[in-house]
């Protein structure tokens, strides 16, 4: 009977599509140039995503309460992993696309990890420790993304590592004000020390050259993760790649408003991307693609 439920709920994927529906997601578009399975497989990682970590978010809740309730999504993703029984209706939705596409539960459990980070903390110390936040929160949901999307060449693993830090990174910086509206600073207090930047400025959404700096170090590690991801990207894999490719292109669009605005992000509203702007670059990135063309989708202009 659970298999059958489940085999129902795969195929209406009702609550995963609500989910998204509801987050209205910006790069929703880009996942159009997939087939309907691959987008709907797609559909319930997101919802998983989204609901994990809004787990996190949920900042009235007691931070008790909120270690329990990722716990719980963490054994209950492991049960979908093991072939068990699920008891959230998201995770019963995605368990055929975990069984279909092989996905790993060492990869959900990163990520949760990460999500417990946000919980535990609102500071980092150095780059490093910053560098693993970015590859739980954002790497690992790459490499669960491009099993789905399919591939040949196992560089296909690299390149997502890079991009999902680089994504994470230029969020990072689109996100340092609405970040500090709720206590939090992402970038590394060494860094801040660094650069001489005053972590009582951020929290008072304060701009200064200081700030500027920093943040023009953070893009050109950023950068570095664009570069390398687009030198990783096998040939044979491009086309499969579209919808990563998308999402990477749209933030690197992002990351050169914001370096052309000098990086003045500490107001709670983000830096955004207009949507007919983010339609021309999915379909310039789409023509790329159908023409066969090699030229990197971001780490240039």
């Amino acid at each position: 009977m659970a298999t059958v439920a489940t085999a129902n709920n795969s195929a209406s994927m009702e609550a995963s599509q609500e989910i998204k529906r509801r987050s209205a997601s910006n790069l929703a578009p880009a996942f159009l140039a997939l087939d309907k399975p691959r987008r709907l497989a797609m559909s319930a990682l997101y919802a998983f995503c989204r609901e994990v970590d809004d787990v996190a978010d949920e900042e009235m809740s007691p931070l008790e309460t909120r270690r329990a309730e990722l716990e719980d999504w963490r054994q209950d993703v492991r049960r979908a992993c093991e072939g068990g029984s699920p008891e959230k209706i998201v995770i019963q939705e995605l368990q055929p696309v975990i069984e279909k596409y092989a996905l790993k539960f060492e990869h959900f459990d990163e990520l949760i990890l990460g999500v417990e980070t946000d919980v535990e903390q609102d500071r980092y110390e150095t780059f490093e420790d910053l560098d693993q936040y970015c590859y739980r929160v954002a790497s690992v949901v790459g490499l669960l993304s491009i099993e789905i999307f399919g591939y040949r060449n196992d560089k296909c693993q690299e390149y997502a590592v890079h991009l999902g830090k680089a994504l994470q990174l230029t969020n990072i910086l689109r996100d340092v004000g609405n970040d500090a509206e709720r206590g939090r600073i992402y970038l590394p207090q060494k860094a801040m020390e660094k650069f001489g930047v005053d972590p009582r400025s951020l929290l008072a959404f304060k701009y200064s050259t200081a700030f500027h700096n920093l943040a023009g170090d953070i893009a050109v590690r950023a950068l570095g993760h664009y570069q390398k991801a687009a030198e990783l990207l096998p040939p044979e894999d491009r086309r499969s790649m579209i919808a990563a490719e998308c999402m990477g292109a749209v933030y690197w669009r992002l990351l050169r408003v914001m370096e052309q605005s000098k990086f003045r992000v500490v107001d709670p509203a983000p830096t955004r991307i207009s949507k007919p702007r983010k339609l021309v670059i999915f379909l310039t990135v789409w023509l790329r693609t159908i023409l066969g063309s090699q030229r990197p989708n971001y780490g240039r202009d």
